[in-house]
């Protein structure tokens, strides 16, 4: 006999989880269903973000940072080392039991909220007499689940070089990138994307000689061309080498290392011989396996389930949040469609504003952004003005010892409201939320610059940035 929710929710990344929890506090019976174990079989919510992405990402990038202060940054403090290693199991073990940690959470918020996990996959079986979804659940739990509304959280999964697969021992995505035995001498990146530049990062800093290679003809065209240009000039003088332009061929292995085959922005026949290779390339939606055919779920021809502006899938009551649909592929923007689709299943004004939600780089410096840049308002005819702020006139800045970078805000020409913000500096992750904040309530620049920052602090940049759309600044 099948269990009946309200809601059963497929995936328990941060659209999926995020989602269950806020349909449970809004009185609905809910159900979550997520396939993710570990090598015992425990369950381990949270899907890529949690697991093998921005979670253990981030926990690298901390202690790659402190090894690398450790090793050339703190002579400058008059502090002295004799000798610095790195222990890497410890280094990976940290990273292991973060990630472990956040799973529990995730376990814990479900109880907490009467919420029924199942560990599993989920696929579609038709409908019941009813009209409501039969869902059907095998692995670790398996049931039969019936719900009135379902939402579709089922994430992404890294996109591989055509004929060259996954090893994740020499040829690796994100999943292998995270778990390194020891530092190769060369590692190769494929992609100057967040993934690519992150876990190059990581690997560089603990002594490896990064080559990453970009078929764009540019870097980091996602991004303001100011900041990419000052962060291609930060990661060279770091010693991660970049280079653009680059149409990779074939890729070979032997026993000890991997050789890339590819053309140079001049059309030149190079190679690259590496001992790992972290294939960065993209990331496509997580749909195999949910039997979409057998309920006529639409998705398009690249696989992405197709919604509405409210996350409605062309089925009546099924709703599908995240990676899996159109849109960033962004952890924060999967956690406020699974939010408003929740409200939106409750009756509520469920809201997500795609046009400020952030998006970071966990670098050294950071890179953040929200909002438009210059080349998109360039673009579009928009009269714009321009403050910038570097780092290097920051008090609070040269006391940590680390003034790289700037922040950008710009604002409209007529109406003065900010446009954009773009960051690229120390904290940058932490400094945009109130660029954020400023937007959505469709402030202007003149409001950052007037609201009084404490000092010394980095966020002062910001502020003085703002005063500079009219060359108020006045510390630069």
């Amino acid at each position: 006999m099948s269990k009946e929710f309200d809601v059963v929710v497929i995936g328990a990344g941060p659209g999926g989880y995020v989602a269950a929890i806020r349909a449970a506090q809004l009185g609905k019976k809910v159900a979550c269903v997520d396939s993710w174990v570990d090598e015992s079989g425990k369950p381990k919510p949270g899907g890529t973000c949690t697991n093998v992405g921005c979670i253990p990402s981030k926990a690298l990038l901390q202690s790659s940072e402190h090894y690398e202060h450790a090793k050339e940054g703190f002579k400058e403090h008059g502090i002295e080392v004799s000798s610095v290693k790195m222990k890497i199991d410890q280094f990976l073990a940290r990273k292991n039991t973060v990630v472990q940690q956040n799973n529990d959470v995730i376990l814990f918020l479900f109880k907490k909220n009467k919420i029924d996990f199942f560990s599993g996959r989920a696929s579609f079986d038709g409908k019941a007499d009813n009209g409501r979804y039969k869902i059907a659940v095998e692995g670790k739990d398996n049931a039969a689940l019936t719900a009135e509304h379902v939402i579709i959280a089922t994430g992404s999964e890294p996109r591989a070089l055509p004929g060259v697969e996954f090893d994740e021992k020499q040829i690796l995505s994100n999943t292998g990138a995270l778990d390194i035995p020891a530092v190769p001498k060369r590692l190769g990146v494929i992609g100057a994307g967040v993934i690519g530049l992150e876990l190059g990062s990581v690997w560089r800093r603990l002594g490896a000689e990064v080559t990453v290679l970009e078929g764009m003809p540019k870097f980091l065209t996602v991004a303001d061309e100011g900041v990419a240009k000052e962060a291609a000039k930060i990661y060279k003088k770091q010693g991660l080498e970049i280079e653009v332009g680059a149409k990779v061929g074939g890729v070979k292995k032997t026993a000890k290392h991997v050789t890339v085959s590819y053309e140079n922005a001049k059309g030149e026949a190079q190679t690259l011989e590496v001992d790992k290779l972290i294939v960065s390339i993209g990331r496509v939606p997580t749909t195999e396996g949910l039997n979409a055919e057998s309920v006529g779920l639409k998705m398009d021809e690249r696989g992405f389930i197709e919604v509405d502006d409210n996350c409605q899938t062309n089925l009546a009551n099924v709703w599908a949040v995240g990676d899996v649909v159109r849109g960033p592929m962004l952890a924060h923007k999967a956690e406020s469609e699974g939010v408003a689709v929740a409200e939106r299943i409750a009756g509520e004004h469920g809201q997500v504003n795609y046009n400020t939600i952030p998006s970071v780089l966990y670098t050294s410096p950071e890179i953040s952004w929200v909002g438009k840049n210059e080349q998109q308002l360039k673009e579009e005819g928009r009269k714009y003005k321009v403050g910038q702020f570097p780092f290097l006139a920051n008090g609070r800045a040269r006391a940590l010892g680390d003034t790289n970078g700037f922040v950008k805000v710009i604002a409209c020409a007529d109406t003065d409201e900010v446009l954009g913000v773009h960051i690229i500096g120390p904290q940058a992750s932490e400094l945009i939320a109130e660029a954020v904040a400023i937007m959505e309530f469709k402030g202007a620049a003149e409001d950052i610059g007037r609201i009084c920052h404490a000092h010394p602090t980095r966020s002062e940049a910001l502020k003085e940035a703002a005063l500079g759309v009219d060359k108020r600044s006045v510390n630069f």
